[in-house]
């Protein structure tokens, strides 16, 4: 029993205990290439979630983890077959129940510890923010906090060679032989200010990618994704340990 995680601690240690920061890691359910599981957002939001917060809580931090929800916004999937979707107004909704949970029961401080590149809880998080001004709400994109070329030799960014190697790590039974996975390419779009990055339309998955994936996996292995793992843990830590202390009412300098 990991004291920690909310689905395997009980009311006896819940009562000796004040928690300072809940942590709600969010995936999705989708195609990863041929060759990863559909839940690979979900492995990893509950292993590096748990990893994380188990280094925060041994250092003191009163963290607790809650159950990862495994569907996300899969809008511009949706023609792939069995990616399940969640529009963003329904994680609106259900963030806000879970708030309201956490603000009657005195926890204050929300981090939405997101795993999926579909979801994105800014504008969520800052509407709910005006109902709740006392309350401190976060989010963080593990996948987005390191320089991945540290570690891999492919950029990427759904079933790349970063995603293989961590459930090769993780998971290596759910990952088939990597001579049967795709080549990960991206077809680019014609419209330059998207190219560049300051302008955004969601991808029609299906039409820039034919296998699923975006980057090359084939370069991946269990030893990279160990070595990423842990350290994308300690520096996910290192955020949680900081909100569990902070002064929201002077959490500036």
């Amino acid at each position: 029993m990991r004291p920690y995680i909310l689905a395997e601690t009980n009311l006896k240690n819940l009562k000796k205990e004040k928690i300072e920061l809940a942590i709600l890691p969010w995936g999705a359910t989708e195609a990863h290439n041929y060759h990863l599981p559909y839940g690979t957002d979900v492995y990893e939001a509950d292993a590096i979630a748990a990893e994380s917060a188990k280094i925060a809580w041994e250092s003191g931090a009163k963290v607790m983890v809650f159950p990862t929800v495994p569907f996300g916004v899969n809008t511009g999937q949706s023609d792939i077959f069995l990616d399940l979707n969640l529009n963003p107004s329904t994680q609106f909704s259900i963030i806000k129940d879970l708030v309201e949970v956490l603000h009657r029961q005195g926890i204050y401080k929300l981090l939405l510890f997101n795993s999926h590149g579909g979801n994105d809880f800014k504008t969520i998080l800052r509407e709910i923010g005006l109902q709740y001004p006392e309350m401190f709400f976060s989010t963080c994109n593990w996948f987005q906090a390191m320089d991945k070329s540290r570690y891999f030799e492919h950029e990427g960014d759904h079933a790349d060679e970063m995603e293989t190697s961590l459930i090769q790590y993780l998971h290596p039974k759910l990952v088939l032989p990597l001579e049967e996975a795709g080549d990960g390419k991206e077809k680019k779009s014609k419209v330059k200010g998207i190219r560049e990055g300051w302008a955004w339309s969601e991808r029609r998955w299906s039409m820039v990618t034919a296998d699923t994936g975006i980057g090359n996996p084939k370069a991946s292995s269990a030893e990279k994704g160990e070595r990423f793992f842990k350290d994308v843990t300690k520096k996910m830590a290192e955020l949680m340990i900081d909100i569990a202390k902070l002064d929201v009412a002077n959490r500036y300098e």
